[in-house]
């Protein structure tokens, strides 16, 4: 027997959860979100936002966030602190347990989980996250202008990065740990006919350098080899482009996946291939992954919970 029973259960924070749970209180649904154990997801570690409609002077991510959790609450959303931590979709119900030992039943639910940005793992890396460490070039790329930056990865998404920085940027480095890229032919070429991109093959990154912002980088080329050398490069920012974790682990036995463990929803919708299940945002989006996208996808989300819920009840 289900602890609870509620009609939405709106799994996840973020833009794409916030912004269903707008819509879904709004339809008088009285949605229960489970904000997972970062409230607000990704965006509450990214210090400036200038790219999302109708903030003209700018804004942090932790207040947009709090500005769409308490536009929420205003119409009724219920907000809990809390991770789930399994899930059964076999039903006409839909099973979720929070936190080992609290079970909800919902008609509906809404998964919001986003996407978790791979990084290296160096101790300076997280120093320095916000304050020149950045895992999307969209996103911050503007804040380095004429400057100085270097990007991690050697697949399509690194390349694409690399390419955008540079119509920003005055230099930007590709570092490439092996010694030729995984991005398509096309890509590839792109990055090798463009001028201001210097590609540093056989270099991994052992630290970054700086007092209270990137200054520089300390690479190391064919690590562990008679060849392997220092070299030190200055600059202002640090993109992470090794790829992104989807945190859709724990609906896994139910909503097919991808490959890489992304959501597959039914073209132009927000159904999954399990009937009363939803998904929006970053955990459904392998190429965007933009606030503003994870933010409308949340709202097709919620219209197709309500209308899912409403044929219900007929």
């Amino acid at each position: 027997m289900a602890n609870e029973q509620v009609k939405l259960l709106i799994i996840g924070s973020g833009p794409a959860g916030y912004t269903a749970a707008i819509y879904a209180s709004r339809a008088n649904l009285s949605p229960v979100l489970i904000e997972g154990l970062q409230v607000g997801g990704q965006l509450t570690t990214t210090t400036d936002i200038e790219n999302f409609p109708g903030y003209p002077n700018g804004i942090s991510g932790a207040e947009m966030m709090e500005d769409l959790r308490r536009q929420a609450e205003r119409f009724g959303t219920e907000m809990r602190f809390g991770m789930v931590t399994s899930v059964d979709f076999s039903g006409d119900k839909k099973l979720v347990t929070v936190d080992g030992d609290k079970l909800i039943e919902a008609e509906a639910v809404i998964v919001a989980t986003g996407a978790t940005a791979k990084y290296l793992g160096l101790p300076s890396e997280a120093k320095f996250r916000g304050s020149g460490v950045s895992a999307c070039a969209t996103c911050d790329g503007f804040f380095y202008r004429k400057k100085d930056v270097a990007v991690v990865g050697g697949g399509d998404t690194a390349c694409e990065e690399a390419t955008y920085l540079a119509h920003l940027c005055n230099k930007v480095y590709l570092i490439v740990r092996k010694d030729a890229l995984r991005a398509s032919k096309a890509m590839q070429q792109r990055v090798f006919n463009t001028p201001n991109i210097e590609v540093l093959f056989e270099h991994n990154t052992l630290e970054l350098t700086g007092t209270d912002v990137v200054e520089g980088a300390r690479l190391v080329f064919r690590q562990g080899t008679a060849d392997e050398q220092i070299r030190d490069i200055k600059i202002d920012g640090f993109f992470l482009a090794i790829g992104h974790k989807p945190n859709s682990d724990v609906f896994a036995k139910y909503l097919d996946t991808d490959d890489a463990g992304y959501i597959k929803t039914i073209a132009g919708t927000s159904k999954t291939n399990v009937t009363g299940v939803f998904a929006c945002g970053d955990v459904q989006d392998p190429r965007y992954r933009q606030a503003i996208t994870a933010a409308g996808s949340g709202c097709k989300a919620a219209l197709d919970a309500e209308q899912y819920i409403l044929s219900r009840n007929d």
